[in-house]
């Protein structure tokens, strides 16, 4: 009803009318601007981590579905090291460029956080590396002939596999 009468202030041909609604409505619209707003949380898979690992995670979600290249190490083709050269160098981290490099350079941990390393292969030799994404998933380059996916770590071949986890992000 009131928004009714004041339309009709407004229409009606009396300047003072247009005044008042243009009036009521600044100050409507700066009671809302003038609130205390909540600040959106973050989701929880990134609650707590640094920008340097909400960086990495980032970038290695974008890489997802970038064709494998031996040796790539940019959006237009990747292998599993080129993928983590890539995404750490996309958070100012720099990293050795094969998978035995970095399995051999970075400090180890005995548990991974989200954007740590993932080393695999046999008798203590690296052959493959993953970005730990949380919740049981890795995000990886498989090899030719596919692209970087997220899989789960709970497959038989990545346990057998498994040589141990590195975090060169803070």
């Amino acid at each position: 009803m009131l928004l009714v009468r004041l339309w009709s202030l407004s229409c009606g041909s009396a300047p003072s009318g247009r005044w008042l609604l243009t009036g009521l409505l600044l100050l409507a619209l700066a009671g809302c601007a003038s609130r205390d707003l909540t600040p959106i949380e973050a989701p929880p898979s990134r609650a707590g981590l640094s920008m340097e690992r909400a960086l990495i995670l980032s970038h290695a979600q974008q890489a997802i579905g970038t064709p494998y290249r031996f040796g790539g190490n940019t959006p237009d083709g990747l292998d599993c090291s080129g993928l983590v050269e890539m995404t750490y160098r996309a958070a100012g981290i720099r990293v050795p460029r094969t998978a035995e490099e970095q399995f051999r350079a970075l400090p180890q941990v005995e548990a991974p956080r989200p954007g740590d390393l993932l080393f695999f292969g046999e008798r203590r030799k690296a052959t493959h590396v993953g970005i730990y994404r949380g919740n049981g998933q890795m995000i990886h380059a498989p090899g030719n002939g596919r692209a970087v996916v997220s899989v789960p770590l709970d497959i038989d071949y990545w346990q057998a596999r498994f040589l141990g986890a590195a975090s060169p992000a803070p």
